[in-house]
């Protein structure tokens, strides 16, 4: 049955400077691309070992830097000085990720991550290990995996206004990367951000004791063997509303868009609100799916939600 909610914009509003920016040229030789409070550093490593257990702000330069560094004390803010404009390309620390992330603390703000791969599979533009990060305004694309945490209870990931493109593998023999996977989190927000042409995976993976997935748009159409979109393999309470999810047709999985304790029951789900999204199958497809498929067997919050031709509300499994 198709139940009518409100009309809503198609796609999350993206920060400008993203969808706008020129080409930048390759980082200056001939000025410090990093920078804090004044003081110039060639090497990233240093501008964080600086910072040191203080708390600082690293200014990032236009252009392509072939770099990664690992954060293990203070709080720091990684921030391109021009949105959309500085790239991390291809360089991984600890065969992990761009940015290694275990202080107390970090902001990314304005970043692009392309092109991070390792030899287990998970080559990601952040690997967070412990403590909050905020993520605004960065873009992470053609990777292993965008973001990768491990557990940390106490903490959360909040992620705004970004977006995710051609990340995700399940191939070689290893196990699946995702867009974003998260570990056990203490909350997971993301809010009016895009995942769009994942190349296997899930869109969306986290083990979060709650989330706020809301206003987000999640874009399969041209996604290859693909997954879930939203994904809370061991439960989670909170909320996933106003947002705009469609199924492509190479998929590896297509049985739900959105999936609550697939794989095991350690977060408590009663309550879960899922409400005010749009789901949709590709025009023409004559399939069937189901919008949230549920192995709690706990009772969720499904509220008006408006389904597309061939989609059944909720499954228990």
């Amino acid at each position: 049955m198709f139940t009518s909610i409100p009309r809503r914009p198609l796609l999350p509003l993206l920060a400008l400077p993203l969808l706008l920016a020129p080409v930048p040229l390759p980082a200056q030789t001939g000025g410090a691309p990093y920078s804090v409070d004044g003081r110039g550093f060639s090497r990233l490593q240093d501008a964080v070992d600086a910072i040191g257990e203080g708390e600082g702000t690293i200014r990032i330069a236009p252009g392509y830097h072939r770099d990664c560094a690992v954060q293990t004390a203070g709080r720091i803010a990684f921030v391109a000085a021009e949105p959309g404009r500085a790239i991390f390309d291809g360089v991984t620390c600890e065969g992990k990720a761009a940015l290694v992330l275990r202080g107390d603390g970090a902001r990314v703000d304005g970043i692009v991550f392309q092109n991070m791969r390792v030899p287990d599979g998970n080559g990601a533009g952040i690997r967070l290990e412990t403590s909050d990060l905020d993520v605004v305004n960065a873009m992470f694309r053609g990777s292993e995996e965008g973001i990768l945490t491990a557990d940390d209870p106490e903490a959360t990931l909040t992620i705004d206004r970004s977006t995710f493109s051609r990340l995700g593998r399940c191939d070689r023999g290893l196990s699946c990367a995702h867009s974003v996977y998260t570990g056990i989190y203490g909350r997971v927000t993301v809010t009016r951000s895009r995942f769009e042409k994942g190349s296997g995976g899930h869109y969306l993976k986290t083990r979060a004791i709650a989330v706020d997935i809301n206003d987000n748009s999640f874009d399969d159409t041209q996604g290859k063997a693909t997954n879930y979109m939203i994904d809370l393999p061991s439960g989670s309470v909170g909320r996933i509303s106003n947002n705009l999810l469609v199924q492509g047709r190479d998929k590896e999985n297509y049985s739900a868009f959105i999936a609550v304790a697939a794989e095991e029951r350690k977060n408590p789900s009663r309550g879960l609100i899922v409400e005010g999204n749009r789901a949709s199958l590709p025009a023409g497809m004559d399939r069937r799916s189901v919008f949230v498929a549920d192995w709690s067997g706990e009772a969720l919050e499904i509220g008006a939600n408006e389904l597309g031709a061939g989609l059944t509300k909720f499954e228990k499994r």
